[in-house]
């Protein structure tokens, strides 16, 4: 095909053509991208068993979201390295290299042994797999989503970049459809080495993405500043020194990454973790919901980055957030009331308490320190929630009713009694309709904060810095206030005992959120660049 670089007039509009395999390439890159990144945490179960210690259950989930955290961790540092080369060498080539460095560390993970056969040496290896996908990915979204931009016309980069922004759900969809496909066809073999298939697949992803990305040109509006002799000689130093430009850095960072992230995995991540876990919810029938609700969640994405078109893009994220701290617990109440009934239904008609004269739970220990903190061991791993009371004994009660047995069998017989279902569960239809309703609205939520998102951020910085000034701001955003996120949340219902404690970290940086940009954002949509 003729690109946008060789036909006449580089820097004008391009024809409707070329917009849209400028589209399809950079979304199909980054939707496998993600699928790379996305698809360790869909197997993070099967990730805690194979490559951590699996003495104490609780302790091995725990790692694997903090070695999760890890590759979120290394986003920034991979926004200053690609953000650097993106402004000096240009934006094709730049997620290029961001491409096939996260397909090989994706694969590489397929291929490391297991705990048993090498000990520590196989947490360390994933780890540093961890650290070469973060640094990928840090340079893999600015990329895409100011490419897409600067090849836009005039009214239609909140549309046109809204598909990034729906790549990256997309990621997620794929991870889950292929970890899904693959159960199934492998389902002899799926404990054994089937699982491994899904990072190994990467390596057809990558070989599709590159195809794809190396048939783009350079962005137009990059290739007309670097023939004027204006790209920035140092541009992670402009990104501090530009006038104006570390206040728009605080309030993409503070009030932007960091909100849209947040509410983004809660609807997704949070919500398969929380059906998986104390909801116990077959995990096939969890990620087919979860799956099934992001893809057809996709369309919120492209609404609201086509409404920031007409409407600016500040507008659908300020509502997006309030709504977000107004619905989200009932969200998550509807989902639990829905998912497991007759454990909402016993955690309500009879409360669990726990007693005892120093009740601690330390979710890291191998075994807890006290009879008290291994019965909120216990309680923990069975999905049930508690409240604890100070006194001199240590004792169970069960809906005002004190249990004479507190040994593991004797517990679980009186949660029994007492209407606590702790078998797997299969939702009825009915109330599978009823769940997936309830994370088409978190998705919604998130495609108003999320979807206009790229414009914004590429309107809000100078051209000759956008790379850098774009992606340091979102990936310590994302990775450090999103990537932590599974871990955070899971830590707190570990300390509680409430499976919807952890959700008020999301609420905390979502009021934070909302307080920086109704401060500080101003409005990009028809304003020219700084």
């Amino acid at each position: 095909m003729a690109t946008i670089a060789d036909a006449p007039g580089a820097v004008g509009e391009p024809s409707a053509k070329e917009m849209r395999m400028v589209i399809a390439a950079s979304s199909a890159g980054t939707v496998f991208e993600w699928y790379d990144f996305f698809i360790y945490g869909t197997l993070a179960a099967t990730m805690a068993t194979t490559f951590f210690p699996s003495e104490q259950p609780i302790f091995a989930t725990l790692l694997v979201w903090a070695t999760f955290a890890v590759g979120f961790g290394f986003r920034p540092l991979g926004a200053v390295l690609f953000g650097y080369l993106g402004d000096k060498l240009g934006r094709k080539y730049t997620f290029l290299v961001t491409i096939t460095l996260m397909g090989v560390a994706t694969a590489g993970v397929g291929l490391v042994p297991s705990y048993a056969s090498i000990g520590l040496a196989a947490p360390l290896i994933i780890i540093l797999l961890r650290i070469c996908q973060g640094l990928a990915l840090g340079g893999e979204y600015g990329g895409a989503a100011i490419y897409v931009a600067e090849h836009s016309p005039q009214g239609r980069a909140g549309f046109h970049t809204s598909f990034i922004q729906a790549s990256v759900v997309g990621g997620f969809i794929l991870s889950l459809a292929v970890v899904l496909t693959f159960r199934f066809a492998l389902a002899d073999h799926w404990e054994a080495w089937g699982w491994r298939m899904p990072f190994l697949f990467s390596i057809l992803l990558l070989a599709i993405s590159l195809w794809m990305r190396l048939k783009l040109s350079e962005s137009p509006v990059f290739k007309a500043m670097k023939e004027a002799g204006e790209t920035a000689s140092n541009p992670f130093v402009e990104s501090f020194t530009y006038p104006g430009n570390l206040k728009r850095l605080f309030v993409a960072l503070f009030g932007i990454a960091a909100g849209l992230t947040v509410i983004w995995y809660t609807a997704m991540f949070s919500v398969l973790s929380f059906l998986t876990g104390p909801m116990r919810v077959t995990p096939t029938v969890a990620q087919l919901i979860c799956g099934g609700s992001a893809l057809v969640g996709l369309g919120f994405f492209i609404f609201f980055g086509r409404l920031s078109d007409r409407v600016g893009r500040k507008a659908p994220i300020v509502i997006g957030y309030a709504l977000t701290l107004v619905l989200m617990f009932p969200l998550f109440w509807a989902i639990g009331g829905a998912a497991n009934p007759e454990l909402a239904h016993a955690a309500r008609r009879a409360p669990v308490v726990v007693f005892g004269p120093a009740c601690d739970y330390d979710p890291f220990a191998a075994k807890q320190a006290d009879l008290c903190g291994q019965l909120l061991d216990h309680l923990s791993k069975r999905g049930v929630s508690y409240t604890k009371e100070r006194t001199p004994s240590v004792g169970v009660s069960i809906g005002d009713q004190p249990v004479s047995d507190i040994s593991p069998q004797g517990l679980d017989a009186a949660l029994g009694a007492a209407g606590y279902d702790l078998s797997v569960q299969t939702p009825s239809a009915g109330n599978i309709a009823v769940i997936v309703l309830a994370i088409l609205g978190l998705m919604c939520l998130a495609g108003a904060t999320y979807g206009p998102v790229a414009a914004l951020l590429t309107e809000m910085f100078p051209t000759r810095i956008r790379y850098s000034s774009m992606s340091i701001p979102y990936h310590i955003g994302t990775g450090y206030f999103g990537g932590f996120l599974p871990f955070i949340s899971q830590y707190v219902v570990a300390r509680t005992g409430d499976p919807y404690s952890g959700l008020w970290y999301t609420f905390a940086v979502v009021a934070m959120a909302l307080l920086v940009t109704l401060w500080g954002l101003k409005e990009t949509r028809g304003v020219p660049a700084p």
